[in-house]
């Protein structure tokens, strides 16, 4: 049984007084290297191999996490590819491009966080290292201390007041256990 894209019985689901907004960040899949001749860094596509280990993360992720209220994604071909898929794999979304995620200014992609209903569920799929930057931001973590993302990683956030002041980390999943919780 689904409702609102969540699984009945995962730990994403709502219990209680109002929701806090919940912050799912997404690095890209796979893409083509940089410095690949004849192919910007800013035109760089998903490769097949990324488009097709995503497909079945993308899977796994919607199985942990509710289908978003809102999918953000960096403008860059790579970004808009991987959230296209996870697109796909929750349904009844589609991503909208938000430039400040291809900046790397955590300050911008707060602002543009701070601009979302406060109880939405929001995605964002971007870069590295800017995700890193922003996770660690939120959960008041030291640059020793930052999470990096994997090509195809996620991050739940849950943030109990505004975006600018942080929240509690909720779950850090590498793209390995995704795709694992996709073939099931």
């Amino acid at each position: 049984m689904r409702s609102g894209g969540s699984r009945a019985g995962t730990a994403d689901q709502d219990r209680g007084p109002p929701r806090a907004m919940r912050l799912l960040i997404i690095r890209h899949a796979i893409a083509v290297p940089r410095g690949t001749p004849g192919i910007p860094d800013d035109e760089r596509p998903l490769t097949p191999a990324g488009r097709k280990r995503f497909q079945t993360a993308a899977r796994g992720l919607a199985r942990v996490a509710r289908r978003p209220d809102v999918l953000l994604t960096s403008p860059l071909p790579r970004a808009l590819a991987t959230a296209e898929i996870a697109a796909a794999a929750w349904g009844r979304v589609r991503p909208r491009k938000a430039p400040a995620l291809a900046t790397g200014s955590v300050k911008r992609v707060l602002t543009v966080l701070t601009a979302q209903p406060a109880d939405a569920t929001v995605a964002v799929v971007g870069h590295e290292p800017s995700l890193s930057a922003l996770l660690a931001h939120l959960v008041s973590a030291s640059r020793s201390e930052r999470l990096t993302f994997r090509k195809g990683g996620a991050a739940l956030v849950e943030l109990a007041e505004s975006p600018a002041k942080g929240g509690r980390l909720l779950w850090y999943l590498p793209p390995k256990i995704l795709r694992r919780l996709g073939r099931r």
